[in-house]
């Protein structure tokens, strides 16, 4: 089996969030999955300014001003053949860490896989997880559409595991999925530049 390289992304960065949790326990199904090589990424250790640059990432290209902070963030994202989204909902969508580091870059995202782990109250982060798929989208992104959602999280968790009997199922498939697109889109990726 061919190993893709996965970066899970952490994107809280809210005092005492549980973001953690939820990122730990999905990289350990990623790493059992044993079709990833897997590097977890949380944003709150990054240098994410919400102010960007004139040019946008999408036109500037390498030459792009990213603060230094961030450089093994784009690095992962540009070495990525897949990538993993932790999301909380915040009024009904993602947090604004999230959008900045994913503003701050365009060439990283395009044409690559995106699956999504998410968590909150009765929706269980489905909300954050929408309009996150609508954002890659316009960045050239091929989000998936089957993730993993944690419902009342607050109270479905113990020890750093979900009491949800299906979890690891629906992270199988997920990943699984991951490991499918990351192998038809890596080699056309080589092959030949996407166009736009």
């Amino acid at each position: 089996m061919t190993r893709h390289k996965l970066i899970i992304i952490v994107g809280s960065t809210r005092e005492g969030r549980f973001g953690p949790v939820v990122g730990s326990w999905i990289a350990e199904q990623a790493r059992d999955h044993g079709g990833f090589d897997v590097n977890v990424m949380d944003l709150a250790a990054v240098d994410i300014p919400l102010s960007l640059p004139a040019a946008p990432p999408k036109f500037a290209g390498d030459s792009y001003p990213r603060p230094v902070g961030m450089q093994p963030l784009t690095r992962a994202l540009g070495e990525a053949d897949a990538l993993m989204m932790v999301t909380p909902e915040y009024n009904h969508s993602f947090p604004a860490s999230l959008k900045a580091a994913i503003d701050w870059h365009f060439d990283q995202w395009v044409a690559k896989p995106v699956g999504f782990v998410s968590y909150g109250g009765a929706g269980g982060g489905r909300h954050a997880v929408l309009h996150l798929q609508n954002v890659l989208t316009e960045l050239h992104a091929v989000p998936l559409p089957d993730g993993v959602a944690f419902p009342k999280y607050f109270s479905s968790w113990e020890d750093g595991q979900p009491s949800e009997p299906d979890a690891a199922g629906q992270a199988k498939l997920l990943l699984d999925q991951l490991a499918w697109w990351a192998g038809v889109l890596g080699p056309a990726r080589e092959h030949d530049r996407f166009p736009g």
